[in-house]
């Protein structure tokens, strides 16, 4: 069965940290590229960043326009774990955010970097960061 675990939000003042994990059980980890997505009430599931997600290479990564430079996207195999460290946060970054699971090759499949959530199948509960201002 596979296994999505988020954790890691919480409240954080403007211009403050947080890291992400999203921990993966269920299948054999180094064969998928997990993205990470954030959705606001009322809105679309909006792709963050993704790693091993790009031409079929394990451990590409892919930043939405604007959140590169803030944000960092990060791998540990041996953990099967997934991390996501964000910098300089601000209120407009509130959001639940959510890991899910593709297939390395789907990004060859696409033909593009996996960054919409079509093209996750499994998803994790996720995890609420609130910034204040």
């Amino acid at each position: 069965e596979v296994q999505l675990v988020e954790s890691g939000g919480g409240l954080v003042q403007a211009g403050g940290s947080l890291r992400l994990s999203c921990v993966a059980s269920g299948f054999t980890f180094d064969d998928y590229a997990i993205g990470w997505f954030r959705q606001v009430p009322g809105k679309e599931r909006e792709g963050v960043s993704c790693i091993s997600c790009k031409d079929g290479i394990k451990g590409s990564t892919y930043y939405a326009d604007s959140l590169k430079g803030r944000f960092t996207i990060s791998r540990d195999n041996a953990k099967n774990t997934v991390y996501l460290q964000m910098n300089r946060l601000k209120p407009e970054d509130t959001a639940v955010y959510y890991c899910g699971s593709a297939r390395v090759s789907d990004s060859v499949w696409y033909g593009g970097p996996l960054l919409t959530r079509h093209e996750y199948g499994d998803w994790g509960q996720g995890t609420q960061v609130t910034v204040s201002s």
